[in-house]
């Protein structure tokens, strides 16, 4: 899919971005109704978000309306595009795992306590001061609901400050994950050449030609009309029992079908589901064969060393951590950062030089200065971080550890959804767990320990994780006459409104109807999940465990070798980032999907060549807005009739 041609459309005008301000609040508003009030849609936990391409959706037909009978009010390519890019960056922050998770986290260890957890007993004097609710009335509110006026002095002085400060250090991380995308984005879109698959659609819907070619597109209808005609049986279905259901489109366990020893391990820590998703059908399609047949392959090779395991006795009385996933996508992921941001090393140095050795073209001088700029907010920005921990009662030196984990973490989740758009949901990686693993409870003490808990929040699945889409947006903007400067305000804005929005939404929906009370999504099991761990941690005090440290090292060179050896054979159908995706729940939901897009594009690819694989993208592109346009749907009608209603994802 091409990028729309430059003009002179710089898209960062003052309409596009209030008209992005009014509908980042709207959308965050929406998502916080549909995943917090009534645990739908789960939108936010997909690499491209639904209800932002909903809303483009729905902005692009009345704009075509619009150019129609008034060309000159009408929206550009550009200003389509930076609206967008608003809205997404603005729904990473309300989503699942961001300040959803916050929010489930703010107030729990003083709420929740009780004598069966002992939490007072045993980590309260070391929670850090001012960043958690403790003011029970206040908490009785939320939790509770029933209450009109949340905003009111009496309740909000008790948020205030603990919203402040993670407000401050979640603004300085994206801050931070801009600047290393600026300094790396060459690298990637111009060097190494990414696809960058979650692109494709956005492009396709705000072209400059998109009326004449995507809107016109039969193929793409075609693909629209099944995803939709999907989704409204099942959507029929789920609010009238006696009408017909299309099973199988959403996770169906196989793994039912085996349930004698050693066979019945498939079934271990996840159900073996396939699942026939048209929008992840739809993604896959715009994937590299072989990062498509990695994906699927590690999965299914992943369930097949567990009934290995199983048949050899692995996984029985005293090894009750055998296959170590944890550990081994621990190791996976790490080595895999680490081999991107080695490949990156050269251009680094050319970035380095360019920002502080001056010369060069007008245009060179000014992107060094950029990146000079980067530089400085980049260490300017660490800084601040080390400062935060500090204040928070953590030790530098484990402060330092934490943040270079995080962002190790996050260049390698950047690089692998640029590559292959795919899910990330990485549930067993976490700097905590790997500081723990390695270094063991008693060397990082019970205080360091509650403090790098209570930061668990933002390190659960990192399935909606701000730093790919600050990338894509870059990605999107190459093909438009958008400047990287106001590009990057843009960016920073949107995050700022959409944390601001989002902390309004949240306290919004569950004074009114209650955290614990109607809130059928209010993530109170994320701080379950936070501080029974810290408590286990307290408990038990784990020393550094070698066979958990064998199987990180295990993780790590499997990752290697892959690497190496697809260095070495141009046709290696095994990719690096496939095993560790595979290892690490990501591809749990959606394996089955991989295989299927990938066994359609090989059939197209093998039997018409590229041009009938091109031929058939406006359908593939129409499975993904299909689905998410009957998706979205159902989530106004759902909260409008009260009910919980279909969702298109699990």
């Amino acid at each position: 899919m091409k990028t729309p041609g430059k003009n002179k459309d710089t898209g960062v005008t003052l309409r596009a971005v209030l008209l992005g301000l009014l509908l980042i609040f709207i959308n965050n508003l929406w998502i916080t109704i549909i995943e917090v009030r009534w645990f739908a849609l789960d939108g936010t936990c997909l690499p491209l978000f639904i209800t932002p391409i909903f809303m483009l959706f729905m902005l692009c037909l009345s704009n075509l309306l619009i150019k129609r009978a008034n060309p000159s009010l009408a929206l550009s390519c550009g200003e389509l595009l930076v609206i967008y890019i608003m809205i997404v960056i603005g729904a990473a922050l309300a989503s699942h795992d961001l300040i959803q998770n916050l929010f489930g986290t703010i107030g729990h260890p003083h709420f929740m306590a009780n004598d069966s957890n002992q939490y007072e007993k045993l980590f309260w004097h070391y929670l850090p001061n001012g960043w958690f609710v403790n003011d029970m009335t206040a908490l009785k509110g939320f939790y509770a609901g029933g209450v009109d006026h949340p905003f009111m002095w009496m309740i909000l002085r008790f948020w205030v400050v603990p919203l402040a400060l993670w407000g401050l250090l979640i603004l300085v991380l994206i801050a931070m994950m801009l600047c290393i995308n600026i300094l790396i984005r060459k690298q990637w879109t111009e060097n190494e050449k990414l696809v960058f698959p979650l692109v494709q659609l956005p492009i396709a819907m705000t072209s400059e030609d998109a009326g004449r070619k995507f809107y016109s597109s039969k193929l793409m209808w075609a693909g629209f009309a099944l995803a939709c005609a999907i989704g409204l049986i099942n959507g029929l279905h789920a609010l009238y029992p006696s009408m017909p259901e299309l099973t199988g489109v959403k996770q169906y366990n196989i793994g039912q079908f085996f349930t004698e020893r050693p066979w019945n391990a498939v079934n271990r820590l996840r159900d073996f589901n396939i699942s026939m998703y048209p929008f992840m059908i739809g993604l896959a399609y715009f994937i590299p064969l072989d990062l498509s047949f990695s994906c699927w392959f590690f999965y299914v090779a992943r369930k097949a060393w567990q009934v290995v395991g199983a048949a050899m006795g692995w996984d029985g009385a005293g090894t009750s951590g055998f296959p170590y996933w944890d550990a081994q996508s621990s190791g996976a992921w790490l080595a895999l950062s680490i081999i991107i941001v080695m490949a990156a090393l050269p251009h680094l140095k050319s970035v380095w030089r360019q920002a502080f050795s001056g010369g060069g073209t007008p245009e060179e001088q000014a992107e060094g200065g950029l990146y000079r700029k980067a530089i400085y907010t980049l260490a300017l920005g660490f800084l601040a971080l080390l400062l935060l921990g500090r204040q928070m009662g953590l030790q530098l030196h484990y402060a330092a550890l934490f943040f270079v984990l995080y962002f190790l973490i996050a260049i390698g989740i950047t690089r692998v959804r640029a590559e292959l758009g795919t899910p990330h949901e990485i549930y067993f990686v976490n700097p905590q767990q790997i500081m723990v693993g390695l270094l063991g409870f008693n060397v990082i003490g019970i205080a360091n320990m509650t403090i790098l808990q209570s930061m668990y929040w933002f390190n659960r699945c990192y399935r909606s994780h701000p730093m790919p889409s600050q990338l894509e947006a870059m990605k999107m903007s190459e093909g438009t006459a958008i400047k990287i400067r106001p590009l990057i305000f843009v960016l920073m804005l949107s995050a700022g409104v959409g944390l601001i929005t989002s902390y309004w939404a949240n306290l919004h929906i569950t004074y009114a109807d209650g955290a614990t009370g109607k809130s059928l999504g209010f993530k109170w099991w994320l701080g379950t999940e936070s501080f029974d761990k810290l408590t286990g941690l307290i408990r038990n005090k784990p020393a550094t465990d070698l066979i958990w440290m064998i199987h990180v090292a295990l993780g790590a060179v499997i990752v290697i070798g892959l690497n190496l050896i697809r260095g070495a054979f141009v046709a290696w159908p095994f990719h690096p980032a496939g095993y560790a995706l595979a290892i690490s729940f990501a591809m749990d939901y959606f394996w089955f999907t991989f295989f299927v897009a990938w066994l359609v594009k090989l059939i197209i690819v093998r039997y018409g060549g590229m041009k009938l694989h091109n031929t058939f993208v406006p359908f593939f592109l129409g499975l993904v807005l299909g689905d998410f346009f009957i998706g979205s749907i159902w989530a106004i009608i759902g909260p409008l009739i009260g009910q919980q209603a279909y969702r298109i994802f699990i």
